[in-house]
């Protein structure tokens, strides 16, 4: 495997995030304590109508947040649910708070992004539930939000696009809410540590071997990750998915993983287009620092595809 040219952003990122002390040697409290985010201030913010907080009900009893993006009201507007990256260990509101905004403003659509609960502490499959409850209270919700039934759009950011794909997935076959799209941004979707870009990719370029492993087993126990809830290239049945974007990071461990469901989706007769950014690495999406511009190039791709 020939090693992609860098970025200069993306070697400045790597760069000025180089430690001794990753974050897969701490505990998961530790590491989320390392990663905050800084409210996104630039010239290319858009202006939306509303930005709302709000705590809504899942299948336990207990309350999840969400954040709400509506960029013009009084009109039935497509709505996209979307779930944040972070191993299914770190990662919130904030940390995807600028790549929404863009979307609400891009794409014409009222964003729902989903603060569900993180592992070690809410193991699998406690995320994937509230991910999926998410998803049945915006549906109750539609006309309340001002959205288009017939225009939800599943989307999310790594461990975060893990978990949209298998909603979506669970959408189709529990006769959940009917999904127009999805949209991907390097997903995971196989939990299987030996294909070659982890070998190519697998340390100083952003999400390391060790790092993902340490996310999947903080995430579940080690004979799940061939359950395709968990690992979704190993869904059978792929021709229940309806259009689908993933959009790759060339420089970037879950590479092949996305190629090759891209590719497992394609031969089930899915719509599948399948986008590589060249020389990025995994997690850029919406690390406004260093990564704006492609942001919004990933953004504007995805409202491309929805139209």
């Amino acid at each position: 495997m020939t090693l992609t040219k860098l970025r200069d952003e993306a070697v400045q990122f790597i760069q000025a995030n180089h430690t001794d002390t990753p974050y897969y040697i701490c505990s998961p409290q530790q590491a989320r304590a390392m990663r905050s985010v800084a409210p996104w201030q630039s010239a290319q913010k858009p202006q939306l109508a509303a930005i709302e907080d709000k705590y809504i009900p899942v299948r336990d009893g207990a309350q999840i947040p969400v954040r709400i993006y509506t960029p013009v009201v009084g009109k039935k507007l497509p709505v996209i649910v979307f779930y944040h990256g972070g191993g299914w260990v770190y990662g919130n509101l904030d940390s995807v708070d600028a790549g929404c905004q863009l979307l609400a403003d891009k794409a014409q659509a009222i964003v729902v992004s989903v603060d569900y609960r993180l592992a070690p502490e809410y193991p699998f499959p406690i995320p994937l539930y509230d991910a999926y409850d998410s998803l049945l209270w915006v549906q109750e919700q539609l006309e309340a939000l001002g959205g288009d039934a017939t225009k939800i759009t599943i989307a999310g950011d790594s461990a975060g696009g893990n978990l949209a794909t298998v909603v979506t997935y669970l959408a189709a076959t529990l006769n959940g809410p009917a999904i127009h799209a999805q949209a991907l941004i390097y997903p995971v979707v196989h939990v299987d540590f030996s294909t070659a870009s982890y070998t190519a990719y697998g340390e100083n370029y952003g999400l390391d071997k060790q790092g993902m492993e340490w996310f999947a087993h903080h995430y579940t126990d080690e004979q799940n990750f061939t359950n395709p809830f968990i690992s979704p290239l190993l869904i059978e049945d792929a021709s229940v998915f309806p259009k689908t974007m993933i959009i790759a990071a060339d420089a970037d461990v879950l590479y092949d993983e996305g190629q090759a469901y891209a590719q497992k989706l394609t031969q089930a007769g899915v719509a599948v287009e399948h986008i590589t950014m060249h020389g990025l690495i995994h997690s850029y999406f919406s690390k406004m620092t260093y990564f704006e511009e492609a942001t919004i190039d990933t953004v504007e791709k995805i409202a491309q595809f929805l139209k």
